[in-house]
């Protein structure tokens, strides 16, 4: 999840497809998972905040923080790609998934 991503879809924008899918799932009650990627320059505007928070209190799992996902250096975004840790994200889908199969009040396509 980019800035920009994070962002829009805490603000409601859903003005692409992908948007669109994670907006309505968080509606739907069907765990949602976030891995941020951007810089320390971009992650110190209040809007990333502010957008985290939004999204952390609508129920997504968003994969931030000492533990997990911390912003890299700008310019350095290339160079964090093969290290990128992919494994939390579905580590944390799959404990989500875990706990929508026990909660009978998740939406499920048959």
């Amino acid at each position: 999840m980019t800035m920009n991503t994070a962002n829009k879809w805490a603000a409601g924008i859903a003005d692409t497809y992908a948007l669109g899918v994670v907006a309505e799932a968080v509606g739907l009650g069907i765990p949602v998972v976030a891995l941020p990627f951007w810089s320390t320059a971009l992650d110190t505007h209040p809007a990333t905040q502010r957008s985290l928070e939004v999204l952390r209190g609508t129920g997504i799992r968003v994969l931030y923080g000492d533990s997990e996902w911390r912003p890299h250096a700008p310019g350095t975004g290339d160079e964090q790609l093969l290290m990128y840790p992919w494994h939390l994200a579905m580590n944390a889908a799959e404990a989500g998934t875990n706990k929508s199969e026990r909660n009978t009040n998740v939406f499920r396509r048959g």
